[in-house]
């Protein structure tokens, strides 16, 4: 338990959720500080809903080790804008080597479970819901596909792997999403599962994060 907490505290997340707490950081960056500490170097890991690439590449970063330990991101959205935007974040951001384990595939994210190949261990599956910043906000993410990929995260999740979910309240529909998340986490047997919910009180239409951490 010790060593645990001292990975916690050295991959700078008790900053972060300090920041969090003051209203000085995102959601996003606390949701990425857990991932470090999740992920491991050569891990298969799966970014459900890719819009500006900023996630993808977080996840990049983190299971590229060296040539012997690339891992894979499998890297989706249903709209082919959102590729091309994280193509054009990683093409910058990243070398030949980097960006060759990523797939960046144009579907849904409730059909992840025909990207990622049978029996791949999964070690993280990121959520950003809503919609795509910067593009058009009538394209949403919804609760019935939304519940249909919690589903196969759930089926590829390995042991010690997480689902990590931002999402948002303030757009319409986007409460009743969210709503669908945690009735979601909410079954989950608390003998195979860990689930947590982060949210600001006094902001109501803030983002809110749910962990859900397979035992």
């Amino acid at each position: 338990i010790a060593l645990s907490i001292l990975r916690w505290v050295g991959s700078g997340l008790e900053d972060v959720m300090i920041d969090y707490i003051l209203g000085k950081t995102k959601a996003t960056e606390v949701a990425h500080l857990a991932w470090k500490y999740i992920v491991q170097k050569g891990d298969t890991v799966v970014d459900a809903t890719c819009g500006n690439g900023h996630d993808t590449l977080a996840l990049v970063k983190l299971v590229t080790a060296d040539k012997t330990q690339r891992g894979r991101v499998y890297s989706l959205d249903v709209q082919k804008f959102a590729l091309e935007k994280t193509l054009a974040l990683l093409d910058e951001s990243l070398d030949k080597d980097e960006k060759e384990i990523v797939k960046l595939v144009e579907t849904c994210h409730s059909r992840m479970h025909e990207v990622v190949p049978k029996g791949e261990p999964v070690r993280v599956v990121a959520f950003n819901l809503g919609y795509l910043p910067g593009g058009d906000k009538a394209l949403i993410t919804g609760p019935k596909t939304t519940l249909m990929a919690l589903e196969s995260a759930k089926d590829l999740l390995t042991h010690g792997g997480l689902i990590s979910v931002v999402g948002y309240v303030g757009h319409p529909g986007g409460r009743e999403e969210f709503e669908t998340v945690r009735e979601f986490g909410s079954r989950l047997p608390v003998d195979e599962w860990s689930c947590c919910e982060l949210r600001m009180l006094n902001r109501p239409l803030a983002p809110v994060l749910v962990f859900m951490f397979k035992k």
